[in-house]
């Protein structure tokens, strides 16, 4: 659903793709590459604002977790969730610039 649409809430526009991408990187893959970052380089600083924020996302998730009786632990997948979802964002609009993009059951709507 998401490879199929995306674009299309974006109004087709490059400039909201690149924000939307940039947004999506500052706010779901920032903090554990942060906190791998500083493990790997030894920086204190680094590490702990990584997991601090790492932690703050997982938290913030919590309670939709809670609601669909999900185990807690899914709550730090939340950065490869994001990663995942921009990537489904990126393919969509690539099938839009092949004009393919929209598909669904075999037929292709193109924006006129």
């Amino acid at each position: 659903m998401v490879a199929r649409t995306a674009y299309t809430q974006l109004n087709y526009s490059p400039l909201l793709l690149i924000g939307t991408l940039l947004g999506l990187t500052i706010v779901y893959l920032v903090a554990p590459i942060g906190l791998i970052m500083g493990l790997i380089i030894q920086n204190t600083v680094m590490t702990i604002l990584g997991g601090i924020t790492w932690l703050l996302m997982s938290i913030s998730y919590l309670p939709t977790l809670k609601l669909y009786q999900c185990s807690l632990l899914w709550s730090l997948t939340l950065p490869l969730i994001g990663l995942l979802y921009g990537l489904m964002t990126l393919d969509s609009a690539w099938r839009h610039w092949r004009g393919k993009g929209g598909g669904w059951k075999g037929r292709v709507y193109v924006n006129s």
